[in-house]
């Protein structure tokens, strides 16, 4: 059986295993997989170097644009679970 794949978005995690053709390996956002994926949603970015930094986007414009991410999550994928936050 294939294994679930996770995307957390603002400390969120989805399963996102119904859009493995997207998340899963070699698709279009298969960079976010088993990552938090906040600041580099906002960005609209897939680059490695975003990932590990803040999870915030900095900008109201990428606030704006994580906002809608998070509504389509939301919308498709049941959460999981919740990041802890860091003691």
């Amino acid at each position: 059986p294939s294994k679930p794949i996770y995307v957390s978005v603002r400390g969120k995690v989805y399963d996102v295993t119904s859009g493995r053709g997207f998340y899963g390996p070699g698709g279009a956002y298969a960079v976010f997989a088993g990552r938090e994926a906040s600041r580099a949603l906002g960005k609209m970015s897939k680059d490695d170097h975003l990932r590990p930094r803040l999870l915030r986007p900095r900008r109201d414009k990428e606030l704006g644009v994580l906002a809608d991410w998070e509504i389509k999550f939301q919308a498709k994928y049941p959460v999981v679970a919740r990041l802890a936050a860091d003691a």
